[in-house]
């Protein structure tokens, strides 16, 4: 359709192309080459087909168009169309015939999968007289919160009677309020004697505590119980390190467990600023408790001690001590927990200060001997430090009332409470919720009403700082300080080397798939 112009071999490079006709001259056969041509010749020298890419717009271009216009709707004028050929097909069953072939294979079985119908039954079907049932069943159950023993094992299809003197039994064995919820128990369901009565029990076998195992199983008729203990290592777990860029990963890229690490850093802060007082060449020392079975499985508990260690020599030693019956941190020294500045009784802010003022109420001048914090119904309301409750009660125009006593001829109180959360005569410690924000008593709306007492008389609130600290004395303080050699002598990662596991004495009750294959080989 388009023809492209190539250069010809042996001439200059900026020559023109030539068509055929152009390149080889035409001539009559046979006649003078001056003789002019005829229309034969006229019509062998006319292009049909010119190169529609040049010379665009001429007479010959033009007609070269016509020419493949022609040529185009030639072709489509002569198009023969498509048809689909017609091939003979073997004819369809009847139904009859199309049944008696079905039957010959296994559609059958798919029958009302395929077509939604589902085939009646015919007089060769006869119902069962007794379906058969498994003779034993295994099944694992977990124990819920707030779940007892005894409803598991109803729902697991034991009888409540058989129910409860299991778990009468295994309560000799181990308190049922020392099995933590989520203890999985695997259970083996045996046959029953008929369709109506619950399965029996055959088996039990569960890990009651981290040091012991309890299994179960039938024998005889009678339910055999064994204690199977697991020994542990309780080595505590010591993790020391550098701080580097930041103390939270570099503990944990050793091993501390997060619960850990947040405990440390609070406990750290109540002593110096986490922020600016350690230093990246500084070694943090933690130690927690660590409990390994020679099964395998491994537990951490609480913080026991933090340290931390500049230049070599320890800067901070804190260890958890039991003193009056109150659990604190101690410092090395022996000196507890000191914290400083008057904690605030509510999160509301303030409505009224310390001074004279007109009564919302009573119309006239008088003093206010304390502050309002505003707060909504119901906020808790907190001891502003360690104390003992003087006072819970109507209280006048205070209405609902609660008075601390913190020694030293310093007190506290607390009005217009919704509701009182504490009682007289008991010992209260800072932070805690002595009541609720209410309105009771000579009150406009929802606030609390906060007084501090100094000898009996009413001083400003803001005008006193608290401080709360603890020591340690004579036998007690030796003994911390004891503590504190014993766990520090503890080498880092020594909870985790390989120990020496004492064998346990007694046979050992096998798996419960071991059980009931033993059951099946015996034909129970």
């Amino acid at each position: 359709m388009f023809q492209r112009h190539e250069p010809i071999a042996g001439m200059p490079g900026n020559a023109a192309a030539l068509t055929m006709s152009q390149a080889i001259p035409l001539r009559r056969v046979g006649g003078d080459s001056a003789d002019p041509p005829g229309w034969r010749d006229r019509l062998a020298q006319l292009d049909l087909v010119p190169d529609l890419g040049s010379n665009i717009g001429s007479a010959e271009w033009w007609r070269g168009l016509a020419t493949l216009t022609l040529l185009c709707g030639s072709a489509v004028a002569t198009f023969p169309g498509l048809r689909p050929l017609t091939v003979a097909t073997t004819p369809a069953l009847d139904p009859a015939d199309f049944n008696e072939a079905r039957a010959q294979m296994i559609v059958p079985l798919a029958l009302g999968g395929d077509t939604g119908r589902h085939m009646a039954a015919t007089d060769a079907v006869r119902p069962l007289t007794q379906t058969p049932e498994r003779p034993q069943i295994e099944l694992t159950a977990t124990l819920g919160r707030g779940d007892s023993f005894a409803r598991l094992l109803e729902r697991s299809g034991v009888g409540s009677a058989e129910a409860q003197a299991i778990a009468d039994k295994v309560s000799g064995a181990v308190p049922l309020a020392d099995i933590a919820p989520g203890t999985r128990i695997d259970l083996i369901l045996g046959r029953r004697a008929s369709r109506t009565m619950p399965r029996p029990l055959d088996a039990l076998a569960m890990r009651a505590r981290f040091d012991l195992r309890i299994e179960m199983e039938r024998v005889g008729g009678q339910l055999v119980l064994r204690r199977i203990p697991i020994a542990v290592d309780a080595t505590p777990l010591r993790i020391r390190g550098r701080v580097g860029d930041s103390l939270y990963r570099s503990a944990r890229a050793a091993g501390a467990p997060p619960q850990a690490i947040q405990s440390y850093l609070r406990v750290i802060g109540q002593q110096i600023s986490v922020g600016s007082d350690i230093q990246a060449s500084d070694e943090y020392d933690i130690i927690v408790e660590h409990r390994r079975a020679e099964t395998g499985e491994s537990e951490t508990g609480r913080l026991l001690y933090a340290g931390l260690i500049r230049g070599g020599r320890p800067r901070l030693s804190m260890l958890e001590w039991t003193s009056d019956g109150r659990s604190r941190w101690f410092e090395a020294s022996g000196v507890g927990q000191q914290r400083g500045g008057m904690a605030r009784p509510t999160n509301g802010r303030i409505t009224s200060t310390f001074g004279m003022r007109r009564h919302p109420i009573l119309g006239y001048r008088r003093m206010h001997s304390g502050i309002d914090f505003a707060g909504g119904y119901g906020a808790p309301i907190h001891a502003v430090t360690d104390g003992v409750v003087a006072l819970a009660g109507r209280n006048g125009g205070y209405g609902n009332y609660v008075r601390l006593n913190h020694g030293n001829g310093l007190g506290t109180g607390y009005g217009h409470m919704s509701r009182i959360a504490v009682r007289p005569g008991q010992r209260v410690s800072r932070g805690q919720v002595i009541g609720y924000i209410g309105s009771t008593g000579l009150s406009t709306g929802p606030h609390l009403h906060y007084e501090l007492y100094r000898n009996g008389r009413a001083v400003n609130p803001s005008s006193v700082t608290f401080v709360t600290r603890a020591l340690l004395e004579g036998k007690e303080l030796a003994a911390f300080r004891a503590r504190i050699r014993e766990l520090t002598a503890i080498a880092p990662g020594a909870a985790l080397a390989p120990m020496a596991l004492r064998q346990i004495e007694g046979p050992k009750l096998g798996s419960l798939a071991d059980v009931a294959s033993k059951r099946a080989g015996e034909g129970i």
